[in-house]
């Protein structure tokens, strides 16, 4: 944890990421809104049973994709019927069944979502390169080690878990879990692990007395407080997950060819988590995000046993990805990137779970070496997929 000296920036950073939106303006039309749209209909329709994985590799942290934006641009828009084979999914059984179900699509706008799928695959174009060590940070670290029993089990933090194959997630329901789906699945086969995937809850073993509380209400809203939370020990309360939902957009013989479009993936509990969960949302354009900006919170594994959290601006986008330079560590992987705005119906402000992060692209064009980090969007396909996933019906995810 950073010292007191540290505390003044820390606190002015939080300022401005939790409550400088609040101040903007006292008129709700210049608040940035999430506005709530129509999503398709994605429904299940024949499942048939699989042959059992063989859950032989380790899963990969440091997952990387040689198509670069314009690689994905250039890509061929999917038809109707490639979206129905991507969007098709397996459900892995914690007795170690498998499952492959087909899907319909319905109310489907081709403009609403124009997903590049096989980016990579398609375009002559790409330039590969040399493996190199990915740096993953960009500039100043950035990244916050949270600290403290009150402060790391309120939420937006609380919701950040931790996955026994040595990813991160996300609570999006009362004991679902979203992920990457490189974290359980490599795109031939499932990683070792996956089996008797696990999904661990940070907890403190001794109390923090001193400063969390008031620090935590300061992030909430409250009076600023007189001191940094301290350093506790930390422990993790585990429990088994009893499903594991991959699309088939990731199952396409190596994932690391066809981009990152598809890198999601949904864990549904053997038991409720209790505690709170956040909303799916679908994901905006980026210039739609105040101040453009998106945050996630994940257990880097360079920082062991702690949560780290960031922020950063978002840059570039596709229909199916967006590029930012928040910087991250293997581990961070599979985190829930958020934002928070404002909802108009509810008349508060709001966060929203609107991607996943996956992971480092590095790409050589002309000489010139270009990086980013990389989140898939949830885009209203993914959306209503998801939300099947969780509701099992449609039913309840038609507004995203």
């Amino acid at each position: 944890m950073r010292s007191r000296a540290a505390l003044p920036r820390f606190t002015s950073l939080l300022f401005l990421l939790f409550l400088a939106p609040v101040f903007s303006s006292s008129s709700s039309s210049s608040r940035p809104q999430w506005v709530l749209q129509r999503v398709p209909v994605v429904l299940a329709q024949q499942t048939e049973a699989r042959s059992a994985p063989h859950f032989l590799s380790p899963a990969r942290l440091d997952v990387s994709s040689p198509c670069d934006p314009e690689c994905h641009k250039r890509a061929p828009r999917p038809s109707y019927w490639d979206l129905r084979r991507l969007l098709a999914y397996e459900t892995l059984h914690s007795n170690g069944q498998l499952t492959e179900t087909a899907i319909g699509i319905y109310g489907y706008d081709p403009s609403s979502n124009t997903s590049p799928a096989d980016s990579a695959r398609s375009s002559g174009k790409t330039e590969r390169s040399h493996v190199r060590r990915k740096r993953q940070i960009f500039g100043h670290d950035g990244r916050f080690s949270i600290a403290g029993q009150n402060f790391l089990l309120k939420y937006p933090f609380s919701v950040a878990v931790k996955l026994s194959t040595g990813c991160s997630g996300t609570l999006v329901g009362d004991r679902h879990v979203l992920t990457a789906a490189h974290c359980v699945h490599d795109g031939k086969n499932y990683v070792k692990g996956a089996q008797k995937l696990r999904v661990g809850f940070l907890k403190t073993k001794q109390r923090d007395t001193r400063a969390s509380s008031n620090f935590t209400n300061h992030v909430e809203g409250g009076p600023a407080p007189y001191g940094p939370p301290t350093n506790d020990k930390m422990k993790f309360q585990w429990i088994r997950a009893r499903r594991t939902y991959v699309p088939k957009g990731w199952i396409k013989g190596n994932a690391n060819d066809i981009g990152m479009d598809y890198d999601y993936a949904l864990l549904e509990l053997k038991k409720p988590h209790k505690r709170r969960h956040m909303k799916l949302g679908v994901s905006p354009p980026a210039q739609r995000l105040p101040g453009r900006r998106v945050h996630f919170s994940g257990f880097d594994n360079d920082r062991a046993g702690k949560l780290v959290y960031r922020f950063c601006r978002a840059g570039e986008e596709t229909s199916d990805l967006l590029y930012q330079h928040c910087d991250a560590k293997p581990g961070a992987s599979g985190s829930g990137v958020y934002a928070r705005m404002w909802d108009g119906r509810r008349q508060r402000w709001e966060r929203k779970v609107i991607g996943v992060f996956s992971g480092h692209q590095w790409v050589e064009r002309q000489g010139a070496s270009h990086e980013f980090n990389v989140a898939v969007r949830i885009t209203p396909l993914k959306y209503a997929q998801i939300c099947y996933w969780i509701k099992g019906n449609f039913v309840d995810c038609r507004e995203g």
